[in-house]
């Protein structure tokens, strides 16, 4: 990577970022996590998105990918709030008028008090709660959203919330896992069926966060830890939903080597201001995994917490440098939503990680574009990496 080279995107490659409600929105108080931790005013978003906008104009931005706050939405059950499916149906015709590729994520962590205190995913009957409100949603908002985003990440909401105890519902327990996540299966498929139903032409899909796994040695115990961590991180999920799909959209941020029974054992050579190892690399090796899914692939979170912003635009340039790679490789990536727009709440560790494009001056809601997010600018106006 040493010779400089201009690296070209596909034609209708498209350049986002993503964020999700709770983590940016005001005073959110109905949900599970306002219970537990609460974002307080956040970054104000749901009043100042459209300044927000303007400033993914002005880094040439042409895709938002954004979560609606269902607890705000349907904060008792059946007890649909039309004036905050309005903001949101305002926001997406907001984007619209711009010209901006729209995909609106319909769970990205958050629930309802309500659905939280019978019992939440564990709960079999969450499925119906959650399709009749992506149903609501759909009737309201489907002529501008382009992409359908159901759940974010379930993997990582299973594992953090039944099995970790560090989000809400504060469970321990791998029976609870396997609940969640066979809710969770079940609640994407009707889902999808819904929504297709109504509209043939619809297009839903799931972000799902896939690590790059690989064994710690070439020992045969860190080969069958690693193929079996690898199966249950990266292939579970997928698997049983794949003829319900119509795309998949990838959340990277991690790779780790795993040491029997199951250690994670990595270089951490380069690590984040969360400690979390730095491998453009795995990527690359993510899509490939991805492509036997024959699905197109859209990269719907890829960033790090990076306060000083002295390693954002090496790690934006090197992941897109992987990226490239997986597309000369044939796999089918068609846009990259860099994590995440704004610095943001960042769910049990507050609001100390800084992972925004655009620099929170939480006191003041003053936006301070960084200069990682202007390098960021100038490949997606180019669609072209410089290297």
């Amino acid at each position: 990577m040493k010779n400089k080279n201009l690296l070209q995107f596909p034609k209708d490659f498209i350049w986002g970022s993503s964020t999700s409600s709770y983590q940016v929105e005001a005073n959110i108080k109905n949900s599970d996590w306002s219970q537990f931790k609460q974002a307080g005013k956040a970054c104000n978003h749901n009043n100042l998105y459209e300044q927000d906008f303007d400033l993914m104009e002005e880094l040439n931005l042409d895709a938002y990918r954004f979560s609606t706050e269902w607890s705000c939405i349907e904060p008792e059950p059946g007890d649909f709030v039309q004036e905050e499916i309005d903001h949101y149906k305002n926001k997406l015709q907001k984007l619209k008028d711009r010209g901006m590729t729209t995909m609106v994520t319909l769970h990205h962590f958050t629930s309802p008090v309500w659905l939280d205190d019978m019992g939440n995913w564990i709960n079999s009957d969450s499925v119906d709660y959650f399709s009749r409100y992506a149903m609501k949603m759909f009737e309201e908002l489907d002529e501008l959203v382009d992409f359908w985003t159901t759940i974010n990440e379930p993997g990582v909401y299973a594992f953090e919330s039944y099995y970790e105890a560090n989000w809400p519902p504060h469970k321990s327990s791998i029976i609870d896992v396997m609940r969640v996540t066979r809710n969770q299966i079940k609640a994407h498929k009707r889902v999808y069926d819904q929504f297709k139903t109504e509209n043939s032409d619809t297009t839903v899909g799931l972000a799902s966060n896939n690590q790059y796994i690989e064994p710690y040695s070439n020992s045969i115990l860190d080969k069958f830890s690693s193929k079996l961590v690898d199966y249950f991180t990266n292939s579970f999920f997928l698997d049983r939903i794949d003829n319900h799909l119509d795309f998949i959209g990838l959340n990277y941020y991690f790779h780790n080597k795993i040491k029997f029974p199951f250690e994670i054992r990595n270089d951490n050579d380069m690590t984040t201001d969360l400690g979390w190892e730095i491998y453009p690399e795995g990527i690359y090796h993510v899509l490939r995994q991805l492509k036997q899914y024959d699905l197109p692939i859209y990269i719907t979170e890829n960033g790090l917490a990076d306060k000083e912003d002295e390693l954002r635009e090496d790690f934006i340039k090197k992941h897109l440098y992987w990226v490239h790679r997986a597309l000369e490789d044939g796999v089918d990536i068609n846009g990259y939503f860099h994590w995440s727009l704004l610095d943001n709440f960042e769910w049990a560790e507050g609001y100390d990680p800084r992972f925004g494009l655009i620099e929170m001056d939480y006191d003041t809601q003053e936006r301070i574009v960084r200069e990682s997010a202007k390098e960021y600018a100038k490949i997606a106006k180019k669609n072209k990496l410089e290297l």
